[in-house]
């Protein structure tokens, strides 16, 4: 394609976590789309992205570093399925009429998210891309360390993974330490990430840690901005 006007329009369904992150790199390598925004799910009864846990401040500086518009689609907790759906249908309706064709996702390999998704976007209209999509998740993660991105672990469901893991450095050591029935990126719920830095990103997000709580089943570890000039 001569130039990124004559390239589809694409958003990026941004998890703050390091598989959306990387999709984003990915993307941006390949010149395929006009990448043109992050979408991200924030639970607004805790100002955090859904899942993950993130704060809400982490998550606009994570969008000023990647140097794109962050949508934010806002939805209670809990979030009946009918509630979600509505939400996302007025965050990208508008999107569609403004050109709007595709969305980019970080899944891996579960068909049935995968199907889930495309069958919402095509009712809209729209289209999923997956740049991840069936990659070895052991070569996957070593290829985003390789690459320079730093990430912890932010949530873990710990019927399959750990306490103790909870605020990990997603990095060798730990991917040398998952029990052999985790895998390594995660994909099946085991843990959610953090990416505070690497190639998307103009320059790293200082956090420090915060408490490890137990909530809805799952461990979260929240981390919170160190305030200096580096996150300036």
């Amino acid at each position: 394609m001569a130039d990124g006007q004559t390239k589809p329009k694409a958003i990026l369904a941004w998890s703050s976590g390091k598989d959306s992150a990387y999709a984003l790199h990915l993307a941006r390598a390949s010149g395929r789309f006009d990448i043109q925004a992050l979408l991200t799910t924030v639970t607004d009864d805790y100002h955090r992205v859904s899942m993950h846990g993130v704060r809400e401040e982490i998550l606009d500086l994570q969008a000023q570093r990647v140097g794109l518009p962050l949508i934010k689609v806002r939805i209670p907790a809990p979030c009946p399925n009918e509630t979600y759906e509505a939400a996302m249908a007025a965050a990208l309706g508008p999107l569609r009429e403004g050109g709007l064709s595709h969305v980019l996702f970080g899944d891996l390999f579960l068909e049935d998210i995968r199907a889930w998704r495309e069958e919402r976007l095509a009712r809209m209209g729209l289209k999923g891309v997956f740049p991840l999509w069936r990659r070895d998740t052991a070569r996957l993660a070593r290829a985003m360390l390789a690459h320079g991105l730093v990430s912890r672990i932010v949530c873990l469901d710990p019927r399959r993974l750990a306490r103790r893991f909870a605020g990990r450095a997603f990095d060798e050591e730990l991917l040398g330490l998952l029990p052999r029935d985790v895998d390594p990126c995660g994909e099946n719920g085991e843990f959610h990430t953090l990416v505070t830095a690497g190639p998307m990103f103009s320059h790293p997000i200082d956090v420090a840690p915060g408490a490890v709580v137990e909530r809805d089943g799952f461990v979260f570890a929240d981390f919170v901005v160190n305030h200096d000039r580096r996150n300036a």
